[in-house]
């Protein structure tokens, strides 16, 4: 276990800040697709750099309640769980939580919600405004919204104190992670990392580089079978008394 999880299990911090709340982390196959989708492509775009930390369903807690007056310290502490999120001057490792005290008091940069049926009740809608107002308040510097059922993108981003709404997001790069948003409205969304490349799941990696590995197969067979024209050749003019290697080059004319 890494001396970074350790001195985060600390069983006060467990039971004050504990690292589940119950929830699930997505409601249906859609919502999970693209949560894994975003979570494990950033993973991959900033796995070089080690001071960048990304998870994704994980419970952010920005204040240790502890430190307060105890005539102002809630019941409860305040805390959310972003589908994905991104901090930047973290190092990557596994966490029982977001603990922002713990962490540099470095708040997560950019954060992103993948919607389902139940953030679009009344309850639901509600719930989103104060996902806003909490990550407009804890410093989150981009924060971006997506329905994979009617294909609507939102996005902010920090100006000041306040989260403001971008207003073109077709095209969009983000400042943080330097991804492009390919999108129109009733258009899917397209991720495309900083190379070009669109965001792949998994299963399109493992389909890609098994085409890549029987294009490699292939050739190398072509190639094997030319190397065996050329040697059957070979030993067919030596068979004759011609020796190969004294037959003139061909010249272009």
């Amino acid at each position: 276990m890494s001396s970074f999880l350790q001195v985060q299990q600390d069983p006060e911090l467990e039971q004050l800040y504990p690292s589940s709340d119950g929830k699930p982390m997505a409601e249906n196959t859609q919502q999970y697709r693209w949560i894994v989708l975003i979570k494990e492509n950033l993973e991959l775009i900033l796995a070089a750099e080690d001071d960048v930390f990304v998870a994704a369903d994980l419970l952010w807690y920005p204040v240790d309640i502890r430190t307060l007056p105890i005539n102002e310290r809630p019941q409860t502490p305040p805390a959310m769980a972003p589908d994905v999120m991104v901090a930047f001057g973290r190092p990557k490792g596994d966490r029982p939580s977001y603990r922002q005290w713990l962490e540099d008091n470095i708040a997560p940069q950019v954060v992103f919600e993948i919607l389902s049926d139940s953030n679009k009740t009344a309850q639901g809608r509600k719930q989103m405004a104060e996902k806003l107002e909490f990550y407009q308040q804890y410093g989150v510097e981009e924060y971006y919204i997506y329905d994979p059922d009617d294909w609507s993108l939102a996005g902010w981003r920090r100006q000041d104190q306040t989260l403001v709404p971008i207003s073109a997001l077709s095209g969009w790069i983000s400042p943080r992670l330097k991804i492009r948003f390919e999108w129109e409205p009733e258009q899917e969304l397209t991720l495309r990392r900083p190379d070009g490349q669109p965001f792949l799941s998994f299963l399109d990696v493992e389909q890609r580089a098994q085409k890549a590995e029987q294009r490699a197969q292939d050739a190398e067979q072509k190639l094997s079978q030319e190397r065996e024209q050329i040697r059957r050749m070979a030993a067919l003019l030596q068979s004759m008394g011609i020796d190969p290697d004294q037959l003139p080059e061909d010249r272009e004319s």
